[in-house]
Order: C-alpha cells, then sequence, then structure tokens
C-alpha cells in the first residue's frame, strides 16, 4: 500500500477575510437579539460590526489617525487599537466592564497592541460625555489620564446598566478620589481647555465613518484598519487583532 502523502494547505489572506467575516455576521445577528447592538436611528450607542451595505466582507479603512490622543501600551506595537468612545453610553461601558481588561492582559501588556482612546461624546442624549471627556483630558495632565477613565466608567457601574447622570461635582470628586491635585484638575474643568480637543475627536471620527459608540479601528497603517463597532465580545477582539500578528 502506498503511503498516504499528506496535503498541506496554505489560506490566503483574502480566504481568512471572508471567514472571518461569516463568524462576525453570526456574531452581528446574534447581537441584535442580544441587545448589545444597533443603529444610529434607534440605538446611536449601538453601532456595527460589518458596513452599511451588507457586504460579507469587513470594512477595510486604509489610515486612521492616533492624533495626539493618549497610548496605552507600548507605542510600537505592531497593532493599533483605536477606540472613539462616549463615557457616558451604556454600550461603551459595557465593552470597558467585558473587554477592556482582557485587552489589557493578552495584548498590550504583552507589548503586541497598544490602545488609543479618541473621544465621541452623543451629547444630544449623553450630556456628561463632554465634560468626563475634558476631565480625563485634564488628568492627563497630572500623568493619571487611564487612572481617571477607569474611574469614570467604574463610578457608573455601581449604578447598574443604562445611562447614569453625573455632573461636573461628581467629575472633581472621583479626581480626588484617585488623587489628582484639585486645585489645578477643578481650575482645568472648569477653564473649558479641552473642549475644543474633544470636538477635533468627534470630527475626525465623523470623517472616519463613526455613527455609534464604541467603535473600534484594528490594525496598522501599513495593512489598513478593520472596524467592529458595538459592544461586541471579546472574540471578535481577539480575532481582529490576531490576523495582524
Amino acid at each position: 500500500m502506498e503511503e498516504q502523502k499528506e496535503e498541506t494547505i496554505t489560506l490566503k489572506k483574502t480566504t481568512i477575510w471572508k471567514i472571518s467575516a461569516v463568524v462576525l455576521g453570526i456574531l452581528f445577528i446574534i447581537s441584535i437579539f442580544t441587545g448589545g447592538f444597533g443603529f444610529r436611528d434607534n440605538a446611536p450607542t449601538g453601532g456595527t460590526v460589518l458596513d452599511d451595505t451588507g457586504n460579507n466582507e469587513p470594512t477595510i479603512i486604509a489610515k486612521v489617525s492616533v492624533d495626539d490622543d493618549p497610548v496605552l501600551g507600548n507605542k510600537n506595537a505592531p497593532v493599533t487599537i483605536i477606540e472613539f468612545s462616549d463615557y457616558q453610553c451604556p454600550f461603551c461601558r459595557r465593552s470597558y466592564t467585558q473587554v477592556y481588561s482582557l485587552l489589557k492582559e493578552n495584548f498590550i501588556n504583552t507589548d503586541k497592541a497598544k490602545l488609543v482612546f479618541r473621544d465621541f461624546p452623543l451629547t444630544s442624549i449623553h450630556p456628561g460625555a463632554l465634560p468626563a471627556a475634558e476631565a480625563a483630558e485634564c488628568a492627563d495632565e497630572q500623568g493619571k489620564y487611564w487612572e481617571m477613565h477607569d474611574k469614570i466608567f467604574d463610578e457608573q457601574n455601581k449604578f447598574g446598566q443604562g445611562t447614569v447622570p453625573f455632573t461636573n461635582d461628581d467629575l472633581k470628586k472621583w479626581a480626588s478620589e484617585i488623587g489628582l491635585s484639585t486645585g489645578d484638575f477643578n481650575s482645568c474643568l472648569d477653564s473649558g481647555k479641552y473642549k475644543s480637543e474633544v470636538e477635533k475627536d468627534f470630527s475626525d471620527g465623523n470623517a472616519y465613518g463613526v455613527s455609534g459608540t464604541p467603535t473600534y479601528f484594528i490594525g496598522n497603517d501599513k495593512d489598513g484598519y478593520v472596524i467592529v463597532g458595538g459592544a461586541q465580545p471579546y472574540q471578535v477582539f481577539e480575532q481582529a487583532i490576531n490576523q495582524y500578528l
């Protein structure tokens, strides 16, 4: 009997994307029925993992600017995760709660990816989102951007799901609790000095087609960026990142 020769199958990158699209499509359908998804007209804080044309291929953006926004992780990491987010958005908070720590553990802390946070405050439904974004920028002056970022979401988590109202006084209280110089922070927040910075992020997001939060662009300038929208499961992010490693 002749020995059966081993067959080796090589998957081209386009084939991988097609397989990925099928998986994302299944998750898309599941998300609709589990409430973790929405469109701008009926749920501005939902987002979409595929483009609005109904194509089966994931939307690829050639290049997305990180501007001068805060970076978590090694700036030379091969994969960049650019998040457009709203601090008062329940879906953004869900993504923070369920995905953020896993991304840090498995990709950011291992120098495989870096996270860039860009603001996309939906002020018509989340009046606290703009001052919260400004508060995080003020915390960045004292080297505690990510501490304030985490604090804003963590405090809202104490009140359960849904949109949680908070005031500038709450932001000042939280700043004090993470050890910021309250005098400098309060002066910064009251001045509104970072409003234009936050508005620029929002404008850039619009230019990239962001219509809901959270929206993530994952990839690099060489190979482009795939879009992941909404509070998707960690596995969606894991798959998207691994395609660039």
